[in-house]
């Protein structure tokens, strides 16, 4: 009988408490310690630990005495707290020498993307960021078939996604921007953010942004223009308010196709050289741990990688950038 892999788990809410319904029955994985500084929360995901029929995992606090208490003890940590908190957490992970399954985005700036990215190459762990557009096999196929050069060159990405965001999360820690790192494009605009970043097959090279908050702390409307190193030209549009629903269109203007896909890769439409492919649909992952899993035992690539997430930090700190100097261009800069 194979052992189980012992997961640790940092931020108790109710995205984690969503997994927990599944991930309690996997025969790959168990629940052995977790940390919330909120005491029902931990008693949530506890009790359906205890539903499922397995034993009640250690709870804590403050996950740094997690990671000190239950070191030994766990293999994988899953990190589902306010976007603010990733970039300290993550990285007290990965310094643990611990594999990481972090919620998007992975950190809200370059230099907390650096740290953990340092972090990261000293204990050698495996770091996914679980963006369902990232580990959809629709997003992974389009990607495969760019870079194989099927479509011919990159000429233009022009994506867009709205929501009824403003009004869906009133009051919420999400619209508190010392502790989301952002609105409605650092939010949900995140999966368009890095469905782009990831099929666009090269960094950003320059950024103009503006954004419109719309009487909120956080902003809830942008409009990006972008050039990539590759040459290619990027327009983003991401709408935090208006009718009820959430929705994504992405297109990739090749020199031989064009593809349109969602955000989060859960539908794609593809035309070569003027010939209509079928249009082809995924369900959206349900069970991304499974993905994590097949990513860590290396039998899946990993397009949540610290690298990727690099990419995504550097073209928010230019959005920001620029948004805040009224749309004056950013020239990107790797360090």
């Amino acid at each position: 009988m194979v052992a189980k892999l012992r997961l640790g788990v940092i931020g108790a809410g109710l995205k984690a408490a969503e997994y927990a319904h599944s991930w309690a029955h996997m025969s790959e994985i168990e629940f052995v310690a977790i940390s919330d500084t909120t005491a029902s929360s931990r008693q949530r995901l506890i009790d359906v630990c205890l539903a499922a029929g397995a034993a009640a995992p250690r709870s804590f606090e403050d996950y740094r005495e997690m990671l000190a208490a239950c070191r030994e003890e766990l293999d994988i940590v899953y990190v589902s707290t306010p976007h603010a908190f990733h970039g300290e957490q993550a990285t007290a992970v990965a310094e643990a020498g611990l594999d990481l399954f972090l919620e998007k985005p992975m950190v809200t700036t370059v230099a907390e993307a650096e740290r953990l990215i340092a972090a990261q190459r000293k204990s050698g762990v495996t770091v996914v960021t679980a963006f369902q557009g990232g580990l959809s096999p629709l997003v992974l196929d389009t990607r495969r078939r760019a870079l194989a050069g099927e479509f011919g060159e990159l000429i233009a990405i022009s994506g867009m996604i709205w929501e009824s965001w403003s009004d869906n999360y009133d009051g919420h820690w999400k619209q508190q921007p010392e502790i989301s790192g952002g609105g409605f494009m650092f939010d949900t605009g995140a999966h368009m953010m890095n469905t782009v970043c990831l099929l666009a097959g090269s960094d950003f090279a320059s950024v103009s942004a503006y954004m419109n908050n719309r009487g909120k702390k956080v902003d809830i409307a942008s409009a990006v223009s972008a050039r990539l190193e590759n040459g290619a030209l990027v327009t983003l549009t991401a709408a935090g308010e208006g009718p009820r629903g959430c929705a994504s269109y992405i297109t990739f203007f090749y020199s031989k196709a064009i593809v349109r896909i969602d955000a989060w890769g859960g539908w794609r439409e593809i035309s070569v050289d003027g010939a209509d492919e079928a249009r082809e649909e995924a369900e959206i992952l349900g069970n991304p741990m499974k993905n994590f899993l097949a990513i860590r035992a290396g039998t899946m690539e990993n397009s949540g990688s610290v690298e990727m997430g690099l990419r995504f930090a550097r073209l928010w700190d230019a959005i920001k950038a620029s948004a805040a100097a009224d749309g004056e261009p950013v020239r990107i800069v790797a360090s």
